[in-house]
């Protein structure tokens, strides 16, 4: 029986949906296996990753350049039957008019949503002006707007991991954001349970993402209670695979072992995995 895959206007439906109550983890796949893996568990949505997707290709995060970023998220639209949220960095452009041109070319990707954050890569101002960032945040509201408005768009403040850990000043760039037409919020770096009560607070009803990128106390059940919709991960999965790698070659380099060699995956078990079409060719 042929089997039918979900539109993108459908993916584009249950994102939404999946943002109006409860919690859930949307992580972050870094090529076309790690994100048919992801699905295969269950998740219900994921996330690119600017920064995994950089160090496959041996670059370093924000050195992609967008057309490739493009490409890289046709292919897991295109590769899994989960929506796919985009890390898109600042918009791939310099003016507001540019970061419209560029979510519009991501919105043809098929992606069910994307962020747009306001750092600049120079880290002697690395955060754009508010009014700067807002008008580029709304630029890529207008432009998801134009292409039907189905697309979800997420608002990120980087203050906390850009050197600018000042709460107050997140919030308000956060709740700008979402005047301008966010419809989730996120301010990767906060952790403590105090921050993360004090940003749902201050921009609900909007949904927020919380990143969990490092070991934490904080479990689901208590990520939930905070009030956090969303829970991504960033480039730890990508982190954690390439820490596999390079502890085992370490050992034959360093000691002339293949000891890192042992809890690896199995050949057999990744071939089952795999061993069916993929999305694409099931009709």
């Amino acid at each position: 029986m042929t089997r039918i895959r979900p539109s993108v206007a459908d993916k584009r439906r249950s994102f939404h949906q999946l943002h109006q109550s409860g919690c859930f983890v949307i992580p972050n796949p870094w090529d076309i296996g790690s994100a048919r893996y992801l699905q295969g568990l269950g998740f219900s949505a994921l996330a690119s990753t600017s920064s995994g997707f950089a160090w496959s290709r041996g670059g370093a995060d924000g050195s992609m350049p967008r057309d490739e970023v493009l490409a890289h998220l046709a292919a897991l639209v295109e590769a899994t039957d989960v929506p796919v949220n985009a890390d898109f960095e600042s918009g791939f452009a310099p003016d507001p008019a540019g970061v419209a041109e560029s979510v519009r070319l991501a919105v043809q990707t098929g992606v069910a949503g994307l962020s747009i954050e306001d750092s600049t890569g120079d880290p002697a101002q690395p955060l754009r002006a508010l009014d700067d960032a807002v008008a580029r945040v709304r630029a890529a509201r207008d432009a998801i707007d134009r292409t039907g408005g189905e697309a979800l768009l997420v608002g990120r403040a980087e203050c906390f991991i850009v050197g600018r850990p000042d709460l107050d000043e997140t919030i308000a760039r956060l709740k700008a954001y979402a005047n301008a037409g966010a419809d989730c919020l996120y301010a990767p770096g906060i952790r403590s349970r105090e921050q993360i009560a004090a940003v749902v607070a201050a921009v609900a009803p909007k949904p927020v993402n919380l990143l969990v990128g490092a070991a934490s106390e904080l479990t689901m059940r208590d990520i939930a209670a905070l009030g956090v919709r969303r829970v991504s991960v960033g480039g730890a999965l990508a982190r954690a695979a390439w820490a596999g790698m390079i502890n085992a070659t370490r050992t034959i380099v360093e000691q002339g072992r293949f000891d890192g060699f042992a809890g690896a995956a199995s050949g057999q078990m990744l071939n089952a995995l795999f061993a069916g079409p993929p999305p694409e060719q099931r009709g």
